[in-house]
């Protein structure tokens, strides 16, 4: 039987679904060694995507975004985002023993990308966790907002659980990152952003609009300590709520990250999530299966907060599927060209704590995929945009 670690994408299916899977990868490694030589073929630009329709006579206001297809010849944009969470991100799937390598190694990571960052160009976009803007367990405890949310699960809260986490930072490294919010802000091009007070999720059972406004609240208030005003959003596990993007806008946030709305990256609570749809996601990752995810920033339109759509994440080098990791960069790198190529949007992400386990070979593989986006920028002018900096974009229309 294949011994899979905690985490693995393979983990947890059958053993005729996982067959399946790497059997997907093996063929496509095949097809790959066999046209590694051939020529090249041109990149098809991907069909645009449909403009949100817009009342006819609608006068344009500030929050109103209809900026006209970009022009010919407009670069491509290349955008990172990272969801910054150390232990709060995983607390109510996993164990901290279970995970503390990863999360040690998330703390020795975030240094070590912001040197590639710098190295590179690229404007970042860091979506911290609320609760990680604290350094004591004193100055935690007072902000906290009145409003919680009202989970029907209540193994999703994790406020029940602030009872046990240690004093300060240097005490307990994995509840507190306000060192890593500052290493941040102390390198040019990186964005701060929110990724909820307290790792909210939008789309389970029993909370509500109102419990999340307050969570948004006390993101802003622990986010000022630093003098940041959060602008941009990332919604936890995925889970954009429609119907919360009216406080979004309310709390000041102007950018948030959303999945593409096909069958298999559509968002889904908890209960709705299959081992079937991760798989396919995961062989998708590394084979062809759901075309080229790339946006047109043309299509980027409507009331604010604008929607700056992810492409696809960064998954960590695993020792199973390790022999794939080749076909795993090349897919992402002709996904940057087809952006780069014709005025598109790229948009991949990836939480620190993925890397924080074989970091040497995780760092590499992003180094590979960098020093793609530095080609693409010298040939074709690809730029790379915060979060921020798209929505800063499209409000102005350029």
């Amino acid at each position: 039987m294949m011994n899979l670690a905690p985490g693995n994408p393979l983990r947890g299916m059958s053993p005729k679904l996982r067959e399946a899977a790497i059997g997907i990868m093996w063929r496509a490694r095949g097809r790959y060694l066999i046209r590694r030589h051939s020529a090249r073929r041109p990149v098809r630009p991907p069909m645009p995507l449909p403009p949100l329709p817009v009342p006819a006579g609608a006068p344009a206001t500030a929050g109103d975004l209809r900026p006209g297809p970009a022009a010919p010849g407009a670069p491509g944009t290349f955008v990172v985002s990272l969801d910054c969470e150390l232990y709060w991100g995983v607390r109510d799937k996993r164990t901290l023993d279970a995970y503390r390598e990863n999360l040690v190694g998330d703390r020795l990571v975030v240094p070590r990308l912001l040197a590639l960052f710098d190295e590179f160009g690229i404007h970042a976009t860091w979506a911290f966790v609320g609760f990680l803007f604290y350094r004591d367990r004193e100055s935690l405890l007072a902000g906290l907002p009145a409003l919680r949310p009202g989970y029907a699960d209540a193994r999703f809260s994790p406020y029940p659980e602030l009872a046990a986490v240690g004093e300060t930072e240097e005490e307990d490294p994995f509840h507190y990152a306000g060192s890593l919010v500052e290493a941040v802000l102390g390198h040019d091009g990186q964005e701060v952003a929110s990724h909820t007070f307290s790792h909210y999720y939008c789309l389970e059972p029993g909370q509500t609009v109102e419990e999340f406004r307050a969570d948004l609240d006390a993101a802003n208030r622990a986010a000022a300590q630093y003098g940041i005003e959060l602008s941009s959003l990332v919604f936890p596990r995925n889970q954009t709520n429609d119907d919360y993007l009216a406080a979004c806008r309310e709390c000041g946030i102007r950018a948030y990250r959303r999945n593409t709305q096909s069958w298999l990256y559509r968002e889904k609570n908890e209960r709705g999530e299959t081992t079937f749809r991760r798989a396919v996601r995961y062989a998708d990752a590394f084979v062809n299966l759901s075309g080229y995810r790339v946006h047109d920033i043309g299509g980027l339109r409507g009331p604010l907060p604008v929607n700056v759509p992810a492409s696809r994440f960064f998954y960590p080098s695993k020792r199973v599927t390790a022999p794939f990791d080749r076909l795993r960069v090349r897919r992402i790198r002709r996904e940057m060209t087809c952006a780069a190529e014709h005025g598109l949007l790229y948009h991949l992400w990836w939480h620190p704590h993925n890397f924080g386990r074989e970091p040497e070979t995780n760092l590499a593989l992003l180094r590979e995929v960098l020093e793609h986006y530095r080609h693409l920028h010298e040939t074709a002018g690809m730029q790379s945009r915060t979060m921020r900096e798209v929505a800063e974009a499209v409000v102005v229309g350029r």
